[in-house]
């Protein structure tokens, strides 16, 4: 079971529209199972910041395997844990919101993180991204 780079561009793309639609320039990371990115998509305007916290933000919860609430948790319960976390896993480890796993089943295919809104507008479109996923995958 794999996310196909068409299904990814094709959520890039709805979350884009979304974006525009409410007014946010932001940057979307689509990554694989293990975290690898698949689409980096910068919104025109979006912070340049936000092409690196959006992939660190996706790999983070396709590895530890935890949508952002649950991985911002972790990271509150075992701050010392996390601070060392990053030598062991080769790559930034960013708990953040707007960051969710993708699902087939019960299978995690991936993980989309979107940055450079406002926090409530990368959560919507998230959510968005989420929600236009076939039935066969979701968070």
């Amino acid at each position: 079971m794999l996310l196909t780079l068409d299904e990814a561009r094709a959520v890039s793309d709805r979350v884009r529209e979304h974006a525009a639609a409410v007014g946010a320039t932001v940057t979307i990371a689509i990554v694989d199972s293990g975290g690898h990115l698949q689409v980096l998509d910068r919104m025109d305007g979006a912070s340049p910041m936000s092409a690196r916290v959006a992939p660190a933000k996706a790999s983070s919860v396709a590895l530890f395997r935890r949508d952002d609430s649950d991985l911002i948790g972790l990271q509150q319960a075992y701050p010392a844990v996390f601070a060392q976390i990053v030598d062991v896993a080769g790559t930034p480890i960013v708990a953040g919101r707007a960051a969710r796993l993708i699902r087939r089943g019960d299978v995690v295919v991936g993980a989309i993180a979107i940055a450079g809104g406002t926090l409530a507008q990368d959560d919507e479109c998230a959510d968005v991204a989420v929600g236009s996923l076939s039935p066969s995958a979701s968070a």
